[in-house]
């Protein structure tokens, strides 16, 4: 029994909301609505609503099952991710931004002492090769490439002979690289051959760092058939370099040899924190599905699954809680 005029929803101050006015419209008629079938809300919905729903479903603030019914979210967690991911953009953009700088300045400015430029990319080809022959102890990488276009996708026999001698290899791959298959097998070789990798969504640059004495960074030209690189000694510039490459190192997801699919009930299962670690590195469904060898629909019905079994409203929280009991 209500005792009282109807409850009025309050006004939304769309300009302070990482929402389109759309958006906001379509989440207050849901409010009224759900749970309702996604194909019966959209029978009668413009193209503009249909974009709305859609920016909704991908933040979280509305939830499809697996029957296609559509549930409302309280915002507050959809934001709050919204909220945590642009400040993970931020400290990204900053850090790229302050080594870029430096690279600039080293160039233009009083650098020159400890920054050379390799012009041309057979130039910088074989001194990634030389580097690589010569490092004492380890190689550190951040690869977004590669960035030529006649750059093959295989793992180089100066790597593998490398760690043959006890060399240890970090790296960081972006994670557009792996939905190559061609990439995704160079990649899975030289784990297997003894490189520790992991993934991120998005790195800033593509640059080598061996042991502590220094770091090649790639530069490409507008035409992608050629490049450039800046090698960084020992200074100020290098430990900044290597400190980004930390950074990075610690965000990102482990990539293993192989892709183990696996599920037995005990968690977490081998297969569960492959699929979890791909997850927070911000690779998509169908990414997932390849590199699992399985369904874009066992992916979704896997995550669902997890998310009702962590308490998580979202696929961030997914990660926040799966990294809090040790799953990750």
């Amino acid at each position: 029994m209500r005792i009282g005029p109807p409850a009025v929803t309050p006004a939304l101050d769309v300009e302070s909301l990482p929402l389109t006015a759309d958006a906001v419209d379509v989440y207050q008629t849901l409010l009224r609505v759900a749970p309702v079938a996604q194909r019966e809300f959209l029978s009668t919905a413009s193209p503009r609503a249909t974009r709305a729903l859609a920016g909704l479903l991908s933040s979280g603030a509305v939830h499809r099952d697996d029957a296609g019914v559509l549930h409302v979210r309280p915002p507050r967690t959809a934001l709050e991710n919204w909220a945590a991911l642009r400040e993970m953009e931020a400290v990204r953009a900053r850090a790229a931004a302050e080594t870029l700088s430096g690279l600039y300045t080293a160039v233009h400015g009083a650098g020159a002492a400890f920054v050379e430029v390799i012009e041309g990319k057979d130039a910088v080809r074989e001194l990634f090769r030389q580097l690589q022959a010569g490092a004492r102890a380890e190689v550190r990488g951040l690869e977004r490439g590669p960035y030529l276009r006649d750059t093959t996708r295989v793992p180089e026999e100066v790597q593998y002979d490398a760690l043959r001698r006890g060399r240890r290899y970090r790296c960081v791959y972006e994670g557009e690289l792996l939905h190559d298959e061609a990439m995704l097998a160079a990649v899975r070789a030289t784990v297997a051959a003894g490189e520790q990798a992991r993934v991120f969504p998005e790195l800033p640059l593509k640059m080598m760092l061996v042991d502590a004495d220094r770091a090649l960074v790639v530069l490409p030209r507008a035409s992608g058939d050629e490049a450039d690189a800046v090698l960084v000694h020992r200074s100020r510039l290098l430990e900044g370099l290597s400190e980004l490459f930390e950074v990075f190192w610690r965000l990102g997801a482990p990539i293993h040899a192989t892709a183990d699919t696996a599920e037995p009930d005990a968690e977490p299962t081998v297969a569960t924190q492959r699929l979890l670690a791909l997850l927070t590195a911000g690779l998509t469904d169908e990414a997932i599905a390849r590199d699992l060898g399985v369904s874009n629909r066992t992916v979704h019905r896997r995550v669902s699954r997890l998310q009702e079994l962590l308490g998580a409203r979202s696929r961030f929280q997914l990660g926040v809680q799966a990294t809090r009991r040790g799953w990750l």
